[in-house]
């Protein structure tokens, strides 16, 4: 003869026990209420945990929660282990006062909060869900897909950023190039406005900074070649020794002036 099934086995068990065991602590009674007990609690995990793979694989039984309710835990072990409510409750009793983990979640009204005593559970969750081998290849097919996606998803990210900072460090050495190449102007335009002056060819020895500005740079590129202006201006009251910036008079109104302070290859005896 084969082996009886878990439930058969509880209710054999149950059926062993003498009707007034519960009262006695011999080794027997203690032994056939534990092997009872044990057997009860098996049933319950295999039927929560089927449960939550049902939820999680589609759902086919259209449960609201992978909770399923006393109510509805307490008449499935009834049915099945013809088992009591007293049973029942002293299944759900022995989870709360254990320390071990039974794969069994006790749930009141607030899931957050911890239940404490029975007459508080309101549904039991199994902690491991119970999937078929298609459920379970299904989902880790869909777990790696997204993995994949992420990872995708990550480097096309990197990928942009580079390409943004490349672009960006470009722009900045292009930006640095023509800052450099309008300096060059600058230092060319003033000093050879100096070399104008000496010849009696200008009528100051300094030039206006704006300009020189509207010399070198066309009215359309004025806005777009600011920064380039600002930087090379910068660089000049800086770094550049041979230009000074002063602040004069010209028809009426105040303006800032760059004076070429190097002396001019053409001395006064040779003028």
């Amino acid at each position: 003869m084969g082996k009886p099934s878990a439930p058969q086995e509880a209710e054999d068990n149950m059926k062993l026990l003498p009707v007034d065991c519960e009262r006695k602590t011999d080794e027997f009674c203690q032994a056939k209420q534990k092997a009872a007990l044990l057997e009860l609690l098996h049933e319950l995990y295999n039927f929560l945990a089927v449960q939550a793979g049902n939820f999680e694989c589609g759902n086919p039984e259209n449960l609201k929660s992978k909770c399923i309710p006393v109510l509805e835990a307490q008449e499935y072990l009834a049915n099945v282990t013809s088992s009591s409510s007293s049973k029942f409750e002293a299944a759900l009793t022995w989870i709360l006062s254990s320390n071990k983990d039974v794969g069994i979640w006790l749930k009141g009204e607030d899931p957050s909060e911890l239940v404490t005593s029975v007459d508080k559970v309101v549904c039991l969750e199994s902690a491991h869900p119970r999937m078929g081998v298609g459920c379970r290849l299904s989902r880790a097919l869909l777990t790696a897909v997204t993995h994949v996606l992420i990872f995708f998803w990550c480097l096309a990210f990197l990928w942009g950023l580079l390409i943004l900072l490349k672009y960006r460090w470009r722009k900045l050495e292009e930006e640095e190039q023509a800052m450099y190449e309008m300096v060059k102007k600058i230092i060319d335009v003033v000093q050879d406005h100096y070399v104008d002056w000496e010849q009696d060819m200008e009528r100051y020895p300094y030039v206006g900074i704006l300009h020189v500005r509207d010399s070198l740079i066309p009215p359309q590129s004025r806005r777009r070649m600011k920064r380039v202006w600002d930087r090379a201006v910068e660089f000049l009251a800086s770094n550049e020794s041979r230009i000074q910036t002063e602040s004069h008079r010209v028809a009426g109104e105040d303006m800032l002036v760059w004076r070429w302070t190097k002396p001019s290859s053409f001395s006064d005896s040779e003028r």
